[in-house]
């Protein structure tokens, strides 16, 4: 029987999750649903100095906002919890000293100050990367190079020490990415990472491959600023006798800014104004507030699939997809090796393209949220009407307000540049009888309207290009917008006769 595909997403409650990690989130997620699979999430907050509160519910908040369901984690259990690994503490250390043990890890006691005083020492002999490794080891204060009784009186005296990986002197380590093919590594460039810290917290580096073998995951899919820390991973796995458990590894394209230049970062999401974070977050300390993408106006289903679309291609030149269809294309091997540019102005398009589809009755809702916030009284009806004719040029939902507005707020202002064009005589003279002709017709809509001012303007031997620019300032004092004649129709005869008696009295004839 073919092994249950498995895959976790792990991030650390260090603060608001960086929309790489949601990214990181979501290609684990379709891989596990297209391989009908399971999606884990593991709180990894082994590094208690760096907890932020508030952290883990951003996490949970900003998944289930993405629709990114999970199967097991520390709000939903499992059967193979706990799903924290502050939580998994005890388990961690008898991994460790089996490894002490077996000659493939030691206890190190050198202080903080012997630690600098040995990297200084390095870099004097000009050593490229200072590291406690092979070489080095052997000058330090570790149980490879102290007498087996004063190792044992040091950790019986509760001297600290912390547990560090014994990395082979003369190996080539070797891992088959999913997404890069072969990497080779040769041991004598990696260091003795540290695997339990003094405080009796293990490191990234242990807890992760505990948990992952514990917890039976059969995949990792992760950013590629792991991608150096692998090799150790692999060599955790062979010192630990697992092997033929070892997870597949695919290490994920970097996001990179917008000119392609590095990594993305905050800084770069404040200098261009754009967010970096799925949702709003506020700093439980400075109280600084970060913009996130659902309260810049971003729908789900758009952010997701622009995500997506961050480093995977589908193979065809279809661009929106819904989740499920995600779900369906979504291949590893379609992930690109290099980086991918960030796009705001792409992540816009798939948000306009998004909003366009919603149905009009949704669109209505939106509008009518924003109409009551706005203080503006208005039914169901024609709120839909409204968010229907101006969804076009909405790019976010906010747009079908300030696009929409002048359908239910007659013009305070005229813009200046228009009416000096524009408004003159003839204009008005037009834009009058207009006026006194609609005051005849019974039913207005945008025909009998249209056909009235043609009416009009052959009575006065005028083309409809010389009027039409100052007849929409005075309804709507702007030069551009929806189709005049829907304008009329929605707003009705009263308003419009309203408006462009105000208009008469108001725009001055020059």
């Amino acid at each position: 029987m073919e092994q249950e595909v498995r895959v976790r997403f792990a991030p650390s409650p260090t603060g608001p999750l960086h929309i790489g990690g949601v990214r990181t989130a979501l290609y684990n997620y379709l891989f596990a649903r297209k391989t009908g699979g399971k999606m884990i999430l593991r709180i990894e907050d082994t590094d208690q100095t760096r907890f932020v509160p508030g952290a883990e519910q951003y996490i949970q908040d900003a998944l289930k906002w993405a629709g990114i369901e999970l199967d097991e984690s520390p709000w939903t259990g499992g059967p193979y919890g706990p799903y924290r690994q502050s939580e998994r503490k005890p388990d961690y250390m008898q991994y460790a000293i089996r490894l002490v043990e077996e000659g493939k890890a030691y206890y190190a006691f050198d202080t903080p100050e012997e630690l600098d005083a040995m990297r200084e020492r390095l870099k004097a002999a000009r050593v490229a990367t200072p590291q406690y490794n092979a070489i080095t080891r052997m000058q330090m204060k570790n149980s490879l190079t102290l007498p087996e009784d004063e190792v044992k009186a040091r950790l019986e005296s509760g001297e600290p020490y912390v547990i560090r990986i014994k990395i082979p002197r003369k190996e080539e380590i070797r891992l088959n990415d999913m997404i890069r093919g072969w990497v080779m590594v040769h041991s004598s460039t990696l260091d003795d990472k540290v695997l339990m810290k003094s405080d009796g917290m293990p490191t990234y580096h242990l807890a992760n491959i505990v948990d992952d073998h514990l917890m039976k995951i059969t995949h990792v899919i992760r950013g590629e600023e792991w991608l150096p820390s692998a090799p150790l991973h692999v060599l955790l796995y062979q010192y630990f006798g697992w092997e033929d458990s070892m997870p597949r590894f695919a290490h994920l394209p970097l996001l990179l800014k917008p000119d392609g230049n590095g990594k993305l970062s905050k800084r770069d999401a404040e200098k261009h104004g754009f967010p970096i974070f799925p949702l709003e977050w506020v700093d439980p300390v400075s109280n600084e507030k970060v913009a996130g993408f659902r309260e810049d106006g971003y729908l789900p289903d758009a952010f997701v699939n622009f995500l997506a679309f961050l480093g995977w291609s589908p193979g065809t030149n279809e661009e929106l997809f819904t989740l499920n269809e995600l779900i369906q294309a979504f291949s590893i091997e379609r992930i690109g090796k290099s980086g991918t540019k960030f796009d705001i102005d792409k992540a816009k398009w798939f948000n306009q393209q998004y909003l366009r589809q919603k149905p009009d009755e949704e669109l209505g809702k939106m509008l009518l949220e924003q109409l009551k916030q706005n203080g503006i009284d208005a039914d169901m009806e024609k709120a839909t009407k409204v968010a229907v004719e101006v969804k076009e040029r909405a790019v976010f939902p906010a747009d079908l307000w300030q696009e929409g507005a002048l359908f239910f707020v007659r013009p305070a202002t005229y813009d200046e540049k228009v009416a000096e064009k524009k408004w003159n005589e003839e204009a008005a003279t037009i834009i009058g009888q207009f006026k006194d002709s609609l005051q005849e017709v019974e039913t207005l809509d945008a025909e009998t309207a249209k056909n009235t001012l043609n009416e009009v303007l052959e009575r006065n031997n005028v083309k409809i290009g010389r009027v039409m620019q100052a007849l929409r300032l005075a309804l709507t004092g702007v030069g551009s917008g929806p189709d005049l004649m829907n304008i009329i129709e929605i707003i009705g005869k009263d308003e419009t006769v309203a408006r462009l008696e105000q208009a008469l009295q108001q725009l001055q004839v020059k």
